[in-house]
Parts: structure tokens; sequence; C-alpha cells
């Protein structure tokens, strides 16, 4: 559950997402049109997600859920990376990989509760994970706004990347200590 409380601190909403791809595809194109193509972008996303959770719940099976989960985190890492510069086509690509990450950790979360929790807490454990999406998200979004305003939105991206790698050092940390 410490891992996936420093993912989820870092998984912000994909309306930020947008956001960011509007700000910068905005001068030259108009607001309609950024947000068109940043709304492309989304869809993208999306398709991502949906294709690479196909595989990713076939790689739980095979190998478990924590290298997903992981793979999930690394992938977010990459993607903030990218959101964090004002290169549009990074960006864009940081969508598909954000996609990745996604369609990755909503496989794996749920399922590593389910096999790594005793029967007998599993309800309280799958109460705990909710709680821990819930105040994480809640706690990415403030954050995010603070960061965003006050600074820019490459700051508050590189501090998503950062809990990244602190979730990434913990799935993968737990994953050693498990063989």
């Amino acid at each position: 559950m410490l891992a996936v409380g420093a993912f989820e601190v870092g998984n912000v909403a994909a309306t930020l997402l947008i956001l960011r791809a509007t700000e910068l595809l905005e001068p030259g194109r108009g607001q309609g049109v950024a947000t068109q193509i940043a709304l492309g972008l989304y869809v993208a996303y999306n398709v991502a997600a949906t294709l690479i959770s196909l595989i990713a719940g076939r790689a739980s099976d095979s190998f478990g859920n924590v290298p997903v989960l992981a793979t999930g985190a690394a992938s977010f890492l990459i993607a903030y990376l990218g959101f964090a510069t004002t290169n549009v086509a990074l960006v864009a690509a940081a969508f598909v990989v954000a996609g990745i990450g996604i369609g990755c950790v909503e496989i794996a979360e749920n399922a590593a509760v389910a096999s790594l929790s005793p029967e007998q807490y599993r309800g309280s454990a799958f109460g705990l994970l909710a709680a821990i999406q819930s105040f994480g998200n809640l706690a990415a979004s403030a954050v995010t706004g603070l960061l965003w305003t006050a600074l820019s939105p490459q700051v508050a991206f590189a501090y998503f990347a950062v809990w990244m790698v602190a979730a990434l050092a913990t799935f993968v940390g737990f994953f050693g200590s498990r063989r």
C-alpha cells in the first residue's frame, strides 16, 4: 500500500494533462483548435490504456501484479518528464505513455490487493485501497494547482515525476524482497 500511496499522490488528473497540452498548443492555433487537439491526445491516452490493459492482464497472470505496477509507475515517470517540457511532440507522446501507465496500474492495483491480502482482511484492504486512491488524487490535484500557479507547469510535473520515482523504487523493492 505504501507504493500505491506514492503512486496515487503522483497521479495527476487527466484533465490537467489536457490543460497542459491546450496551453502549449494555443499559441498560433487559438483556444478552440488547441482544445480539440488536446482532446484528441486524450483519446490516444485512452486507446493506449485500453490496448495495454490486455497485455498487462496477461503479464500480471504470468509475472505477478507488482512488476506490472512498476511498469505503470515507470511509464508515468517518463510521461511526466515529457509533460514537463514545452516540446509539443514530446507532450503528445507523453499522452500515449501515460495511457500505457494507467492501463497497467488500473489492471494491477485491484488484482494485487486481491492476491496479496489475507482472505479475512481482503474487504478492508479494498477499502484501504479506495481511501488511498481518493486521498492521493485529492492531494495530487491540490498540489498541482499550487505548483502550477505559483511556479510553473514544469515544476508541477517534475514534482509528480519524483513521486513516480518513489513509487517505482517501492514496487521494485517489494518485488525484490518477495523473490
